[in-house]
């Protein structure tokens, strides 16, 4: 027995490697979906043929072949799902199928919604994604921004307030003017309106 066919293994790597990580996301993605299919099928004639064994009695499924497939995505339809599975980021594949398997278990759907179902998930990943990226975003926004004293920043445009001199008139000024205030602690400004005669 030779063993050359056995190191062939070697060969392939290079191959492998060689693709770039969207396009492994996308082949990885489009498995998925083909393979849930597969399976959606599966179950819907396996309960059908349930059903029929119940109403009929007699069980012919030892002598029946397995049917070929015969529900296939549209060529537009591939190509649009395509198109968002490349959007995908190869960190959010994992993640992607785990949340798509989930709710083929949860929901068991017909063959045909596998499609819409898989779409949805990718549409939900795209939205994490955007999200993260903008935290992201604002986070990095605020660990670049220069530091400085807030006070300084947030009150530099602002009026400044000097108790010792006002331009601010008042509607009690007349009154103000001809009497004589009052004297004040030290600790206290005195405010006086400058009598103009």
């Amino acid at each position: 027995m030779s063993l050359i066919p056995w190191l062939r293994w070697t060969e392939a790597s290079p191959r492998l490697s060689s693709r770039s990580p969207a396009e492994m996301v996308l082949e990885t993605l489009m498995m998925e979906l083909v393979g849930q299919m597969r399976e959606a099928e599966r179950q819907q004639r396996d309960r059908s043929n349930a059903v029929r064994k119940i109403c009929t009695g007699v069980d012919y499924s030892w002598l029946a072949s397995t049917p070929r497939p015969t529900y296939d995505l549209s060529p537009g339809e591939r190509l649009q799902l395509e198109d968002v599975c490349a959007k995908i980021h190869p960190s959010y594949c994992g993640p992607a199928i785990l949340r798509f398997r989930q709710l083929m278990a949860e929901q068991e759907p017909q063959v045909h919604e596998v499609a819409q179902l898989f779409r949805s998930v990718l549409q939900e990943v795209l939205e994490r994604m955007k999200q993260e990226q903008e935290a992201h975003k604002l986070t990095r926004q605020w660990s670049l921004r220069p530091r400085g004293s807030l006070a300084l920043t947030t009150f530099k445009t602002r009026a400044r307030i000097s108790p010792f001199a006002s331009d601010i008139r008042t509607i009690s000024e007349d009154v103000e003017r001809d009497t004589r205030p009052p004297p004040r602690t030290w600790s206290m400004p005195e405010f006086r309106a400058l009598k103009e005669d």
